[in-house]
């Protein structure tokens, strides 16, 4: 669509040139990289070069072990499963999540109901520490799972700080790095995690493929899907080459432009929020938080975030109410219900995500659309508007 602004770069992202040209040139390729012939070689190839970028662009080593999926839901799901356990440890019985977490860690993977507790976050929707070491403290060691940063508002998690809280248990760590990934630099070593989680799609790489990095030595990860010995044995299906192939091309890409698109997009953002902040009442959310530098998700009360996307889109500038994981629903957050806000702004919550291709000029645009609809949106009734548009 021509003359528009895409500002809901956390729910998906352009594909990159990059991971275009890489997938092309594996639908040209007729082999299964299953097969020893010359032609299975070749698509084996591509796979284990991409399973190579993936394992650079999060810091882990060649003892580690990437497992491809079909995106993040399923890394999620391969990921969270009870048994889990160290060479030296003990099976993990149980889950903790945080409440902030995306819906498929809030479902818990493969842990019975019963075996699944939620942490609480402070107000400015960082993990709650303390609360972490009480519940590690109450019962066996646990699968903790934290995502690195948080899709909704980009408060980026002290997961450093958690990994040392649930090793000191006896517990293992899994880290959703999936928003994080080409935002802002991490090192799995660093963080101490025992599990991590990506996504294609949400660093230019294609829709329908994820990742699971395993740290050296982390025992009882069996397959969801059962089958062949695909990836390791861990998930069962011939490998999606070209879409590994772009994820893997993506990746480098990413991480090549990381510190200059974070310095750029820092920037924007920081001038995109002087902008709305100047609407009285109006609250960015974890604004005191170490946040990604693409992400701003704000309200005024009495915003219907509905209304908001609605107007934003006629004034033909592309936002979100938050996750875009409820099949097109807008409803209350789930993140600012967890962080203590009330219906009054957890329902008029609105996310403005920023990426490569944003300009000034985009963040403008932006800006002016927001100042005709807080004229109209602030002034009448949902009703009314709703009926308008």
């Amino acid at each position: 669509m021509p003359d528009r602004v895409y500002l809901d770069w956390n729910a998906t992202t352009p594909l990159r040139r990059e991971a275009r040209e890489a997938m092309v040139a594996a639908w040209e390729l007729a082999g299964n990289p299953s097969s020893v012939h010359a032609e299975g070689r070749q698509a084996r190839r591509l796979v284990e070069e991409a399973r190579a970028a993936i394992t650079a662009a999060v810091g882990a080593s060649a003892r580690d072990v990437v497992v491809f999926t079909s995106g993040g839901t399923e890394a999620n799901a391969l990921a969270l499963m009870p048994g889990l356990r160290r060479e030296s440890g003990v099976p993990v019985p149980r889950l903790l999540v945080t409440a902030v977490e995306h819906a498929s860690v809030l479902a818990g993977g493969r842990f019975p109901a019963d075996a699944i507790s939620v942490v609480g976050v402070t107000r400015s929707g960082l993990l709650d520490l303390n609360r972490l070491r009480a519940m590690l403290a109450d019962g066996p060691p646990a699968l903790v799972s934290v995502m690195l940063a948080n899709n909704e508002t980009g408060a980026v998690q002290p997961v450093m700080e958690a990994a040392g809280i649930v090793h000191g248990a006896g517990g293992l760590l899994h880290v959703d790095a999936i928003q994080a990934l080409g935002k802002i630099p991490f090192d799995i070593n660093v963080l101490n995690a025992d599990l991590l989680t990506l996504s294609a799609h949400k660093i230019g790489g294609p829709k329908g493929v994820g990742a699971v990095v395993m740290a050296e030595g982390l025992l009882g990860l069996e397959p969801v899907l059962r089958g062949g010995g695909q990836e390791h044995g861990r998930r069962a299906g011939t490998e999606n080459v070209a879409g590994i192939a772009g994820f893997g091309a993506a990746a480098e890409a990413a991480m090549a432009a990381l510190e200059g698109d974070a310095r750029r997009l820092k920037g924007l953002r920081d001038r995109l929020e002087e902008g709305l902040r100047q609407t009285p009442g109006l609250v960015v959310f974890s604004g005191d938080a170490p946040r990604l530098p693409n992400t701003t998700l704000f309200t005024v009360p009495g915003l219907k975030a509905e209304t908001a996307v609605i107007g934003f889109d006629l004034a033909g500038v592309a936002v979100s109410s938050g996750s875009a994981c409820s099949s097109g629903k807008v409803q209350p957050s789930h993140v600012l219900e967890a962080m203590g806000f009330g219906p009054e702004l957890a329902q008029g919550a609105v996310r403005l995500s920023l990426g490569w291709s944003t300009t000034p000029a985009d963040v403008d645009r932006t800006l002016e659309a927001w100042r005709r609809l807080a004229n109209t949106l602030l002034k009448r009734s949902d009703e009314t508007l709703l009926e308008r548009f």
